[in-house]
C-alpha cells in the first residue's frame, strides 16, 4: 500500500496502514495545499482545533513534498505544544507520553517530510508496536485511494469510539489526530 505522509495522521490513516506488512510512503508527490501534510486536528476546549505548521515560501504549490521547508520564524512549535498541553493535560495518558512527544516540539527541523516521518516512525513503533517494513517510494506512485477520507477529518473509517477529554461537551469527535487517541487511550487503541 502506498500512502501520503501526514502530520500526526488521523486514526483513519492508521486503520489503513496497520493492516499492511509493508507500507510505502509516497515520497515523490507534489505538496498539496489544504491537505494533512502540514496540519492535524485535536479536541480542544472549544471543539475541534486545527494545528497548522507554517511553511517557508508560501504554500509550496507544485514543489515535491520532500523539498517543502517548515518556517523557522515565529514560535509555532511552542504554540502547538501549548495547545496540545491545554487540550490533553488532564487526559489519562498525557503524563505517560508527554515527555516523549514534547521532543517533536523542542527539536528544530527544516523539512516537513522528515519531521512527519520521524513522528510516524515513533507512533508506529512505540504506540502500535507495528513490526512491518516502512519504505519510501522511489518514483511517483500516487497514494492508494483507500486513504482519501483522511484528508477530510469530518469523514472517518468506522472504528470504535473511546472516551475523549471533552466528550461531555461535544460528544465523540471522530477521526482526530492520533494524538487524541494516544493521550486518551495510551497503547490501548483499537482500530478494528
Amino acid at each position: 500500500m502506498t500512502l501520503s505522509l501526514a502530520h500526526w495522521a488521523p486514526l483513519s490513516w492508521y486503520a489503513a496502514a496497520l493492516r499492511e506488512e509493508t507500507l510505502t510512503l509516497e515520497a515523490y508527490e507534489h505538496y498539496q495545499k489544504g491537505s494533512l501534510r502540514n496540519r492535524c486536528y485535536i479536541a480542544g476546549p472549544g471543539g475541534v482545533q486545527r494545528l497548522s505548521i507554517p511553511l517557508e515560501s508560501g504554500k509550496h504549490q507544485q514543489k515535491p513534498v520532500r523539498e517543502v521547508l517548515m518556517a523557522d520564524h515565529g514560535d509555532w512549535q511552542r504554540n502547538h505544544w501549548r495547545s496540545i498541553r491545554t487540550a490533553y493535560g488532564n487526559a489519562p495518558y498525557f503524563e505517560h507520553f508527554a515527555d516523549e512527544i514534547v521532543v517533536f516540539y523542542e527539536k528544530k527541523y527544516t523539512h516537513l517530510f522528515d519531521y512527519n516521518l520521524e513522528i510516524l516512525n515513533w507512533t508506529l513503533r512505540r504506540i502500535f508496536r507495528w513490526q512491518g517494513k516502512l519504505e519510501l517510494s522511489d518514483s511517483w506512485q500516487g497514494p492508494d485511494g483507500q486513504w482519501a477520507v483522511a484528508d477530510n477529518p469530518a469523514s472517518a473509517i468506522s472504528y470504535p469510539t473511546y472516551p475523549q477529554v471533552f466528550s461531555d461537551r461535544f460528544g465523540f469527535l471522530p477521526n482526530l489526530s492520533v494524538l487524541d487517541a494516544i493521550f486518551c487511550c495510551g497503547k490501548n487503541i483499537t482500530l478494528e
